[in-house]
Formats: structure tokens, sequence, C-alpha cells
């Protein structure tokens, strides 16, 4: 009698603990399938780009989502000039994100360690620089580039894709090296380390998210630039949006090659994104 009585009990216990799992399964489930649903919203226009690069121009707004896939979009791309213009954007967007982490990141440690008087206003100035309208530069960096012989070359896009995107790096990486507790630095300055050392070996590792989240987005800032593309190269240092705008004619717009050129200037940025995320 009292062995029945100790089994009803502990299965009136577990009854409770049941009914939470299942709960929470639910939960989860129905967590998974509104992620599921986002991501299908936020991708249907790639998705979109995508399949149309390979219908056939006669079914290039089709809505069959059976067809005849082919390449020739892809295949015309690389006859003309838009192999130029995607190295173009390569160079560009590589070598100034690449700048503009090697000189901003040593003064945004800099900004955030030091202290001396100003040094709030000088962040503040800096990304002041980012606040202005594209266009309000664009006559003085013609005037000056025509000057000295940079319109239409992959240096003068280089520069001034630093000058925008150093202060971007500045503010964001002096946030992540305050957020790297101080102590760290100076036990490695007792062990021996010298400012550099410690710099190296302990603040910058552990603001590598940080780091790795700032190339991305100054990256991506240089890669989909189109108006200083089109206001300061021609032929010579065109770039891959640019050269994408020119498949807009009088004659008619080549759908094709604009869904097979804009698939292609998404691909280095997602590379881009999934070789420094970790």
């Amino acid at each position: 009698m009292s062995s029945a009585l100790g089994s009803t009990a502990t299965r009136a216990a577990e009854l409770p603990v049941v009914h939470i799992n299942v709960r929470a399964r639910r939960r989860r489930q129905a967590l998974h399938a509104t992620a599921r649903m986002l991501l299908l919203v936020v991708m249907f226009p790639f998705l979109w780009l995508l399949q149309m690069s390979f219908r056939p121009n006669d079914d290039i707004f089709g809505y069959e989502l059976l067809f005849s896939p082919t390449v020739e979009h892809y295949a015309s791309l690389w006859k003309g000039h838009f192999p130029g213009a995607f190295w173009n954007s390569v160079l560009a967007s590589s070598f100034s994100t690449g700048l503009a982490l090697l000189i901003g990141v040593p003064a945004a440690y800099s900004l955030s360690r030091w202290r001396f008087r100003g040094r709030h206003q000088v962040a503040l100035w800096i990304l002041a620089t980012r606040m202005a309208p594209p266009i309000a530069f664009t006559i003085p960096f013609f005037l000056a580039y025509r000057w000295i012989g940079l319109v239409d070359t992959v240096t003068g896009l280089v520069l001034i894709y630093l000058t925008f995107n150093l202060a971007l790096v500045i503010w964001m990486m002096q946030t992540f090296f305050e957020s790297v507790p101080r102590q760290l630095e100076e036990a490695a300055w007792i062990d021996g380390c010298s400012v550099w050392g410690a710099f190296s070996r302990i603040t910058l590792p552990l603001a590598a998210p940080g780091l790795a989240a700032t190339a991305v987005i100054c990256f991506i800032l240089s890669w989909n630039d189109f108006f200083f593309a089109l206001i300061l190269t021609r032929t010579n240092a065109m770039t891959a949006p640019v050269a994408i705008v020119n498949f807009m004619q009088y004659e008619g717009w080549e759908w094709g090659k604009i869904a097979a050129g804009g698939t292609l200037v998404m691909l280095p940025v997602i590379v881009f994104t999934l070789l420094v995320r970790n």
C-alpha cells in the first residue's frame, strides 16, 4: 500500500516537469520557425536576384520556379569591362580597409589609454568627419585629384575611402579598447613587456571581435561606394557598382547582366565576412 502511494506521488511530482518540458520544446520550435521565416524574408531579394541571373533573356521576368537555367549572363560579363572593374573594387576596398586599420587602431588605442585635455573633443571631431554628406566633399576632392593627377586611379579611391573609414575605425575601436581592463596591461608591464608588447599581446587579442566587426563595416562601405567612384573615375579605375550601372542604356536595360553582376558584387562581402567572423 505504501509503495503504491509512493509511486503515485512520484508520478504526480513528475507531471509538472513533463508539462514544463513540453512547453519549452514548443516555445523553441516556435522561435526556430519564426527565425526561419525572418531569414527567408531577409534573403528573398538576394534569392530572387540569384534566380534572375540564371534565367534566359526571354524569360527574365518569369514567375515560374521551374525554368531552364543558363550561364550566358555570367559569361557575357567577363567579355567586357566588368572583370577590370571588379578587380578595381577588390583593390580599393582591401587596401583602404587595411590602411584604415593600420593607422586607426593605434590612434584609437592612444585615445582610450592616454588622458589629455580635449581627448573627448578630439574623438568627437574625428567622428564629425563622417557626418557631412558625400556630395559636400566631391568638388574639393575632384579639383585636388585633377591637380595632382589622381582622377581615374585606384590610388585616388583608396585615399578617399581611407579618409572616411579612418574616422569609423578610431571611433569604434576606441570603445572596444576601453572595455579591456587596464590592469591587464599594467601586469604585463610589470612582467617586462613594453607598451607595444602589452598592446600586441594582451589588448589587441582581447579586442579582436571588435577589430573583425570594424574591418567588415569598412570593407562593406568601401565596396558598396557608388557616388565617389562615379565622380572620380572614368574607365581605368571604374569599380563594379559603376560598371553595373553601365548596363542601363538608352536602348534598354540588360537585366540579365545586371542580375549577374549584382550577384557577383555580393559574393566578396559574404566571403570576407565569413573569413573574419571567428
